[in-house]
């Protein structure tokens, strides 16, 4: 279906991820709507061509006559969106996501969708430091992975358009996951990581630290500035597989401290070596 440049896509929640995507997928000539809070985000939309038409309100006429529906909002405010509004849809209507979490969302959002909807679920792994429509760029889509979702209730022609719609946007690796095991890779992979990098930047208050600081610091650091409200949500609902995740990196840096401790240098550099090797697979091709 998504390529069919004739279809007409709807973004719901026009910030930083969704302005990203309607910049990209302008580039192909869909007509590109969207739907969210504030006026200020509609009126730089439109001015700066990213988006075709946009409102604040419940349109029924701009919702029920979208093909795809985009929804780039917080796992919550999505769910209560689709159980308060999922009227307006178009009978045939396919809808996807871009949340960072899949058990708690997409089970219950299947169960509650009307027969003649789909949600099939897909997750991009870009982002940046900064929020807002008017930080929107598709170039942080390039050599980034973009992950679907499905479950036994998606249509292979769902899962295929999902696929198809990482591709056109850009994304280097668009592949599948099972939402079970979406949640453990990013435990590890993207919720550990920003939990890392909050804690060792508030495990040290010491005054004017950034003065000295270098790069590895900035570049350990970088996430720390974080999304408050959308984090604690994400690092909740996914509350089991992240404290798992955070006990494995406790013990490894244990076992480093007690290596230093007992002054092993054999064993540190063994860490090393490993973290070393390990680390080369991780480099963008």
């Amino acid at each position: 279906m998504i390529v069919d440049v004739s279809k007409k896509i709807l973004i719901v929640g026009l910030g930083l991820l969704g302005g990203s995507y309607a910049k990209a997928l302008r580039r192909f000539g869909f007509h590109i709507s969207a739907v969210t809070l504030e006026q200020s985000s509609i009126d730089y939309a439109l001015r700066e061509h990213i988006i075709d038409e946009g409102t604040t309100e419940l349109d029924v006429n701009m919702i029920g006559e979208a093909d795809l529906v985009i929804f780039a909002l917080y796992p919550h405010v999505f769910v209560d969106w689709i159980e308060k509004n999922q009227g307006l849809l178009k009978s045939g209507a396919l809808i996807t996501d871009v949340t960072g979490i899949k058990r708690s969302i997409v089970y219950r959002i299947q169960d509650m969708l009307r027969p003649d909807v789909e949600f099939i679920a897909a997750h991009p792994m870009a982002g940046r430091e900064v929020s807002g429509v008017e930080n929107s760029t598709d170039k942080m889509f390039i050599g980034a992975n973009y992950i679907v979702t499905p479950t036994e209730k998606n249509t292979p022609e769902a899962i295929q358009t999902c696929m198809e719609l990482g591709r056109l946007l850009g994304f280097s690796n668009v592949t599948t996951l099972s939402p079970e095991e979406h949640d453990e890779m990013i435990g590890f992979l993207s919720q550990l990581t920003h939990c890392i990098a909050v804690t060792l930047m508030v495990c040290n208050d010491k005054e004017n630290m950034e003065k000295f600081t270098g790069d590895s610091f900035r570049d350990l650091t970088r996430i720390a500035r974080i999304n408050d409200l959308m984090w604690s949500e994400l690092f909740v609902d996914n509350k089991d597989i992240l404290l798992e995740q955070m006990n494995l990196f406790i013990d490894k840096f244990i076992e480093l401290k007690t290596m230093l401790e007992a002054e092993d240098i054999a064993g540190m550099r063994a860490m090393m070596r490993h973290s070393t090797e390990r680390r080369a697979l991780f480099d963008k091709q």
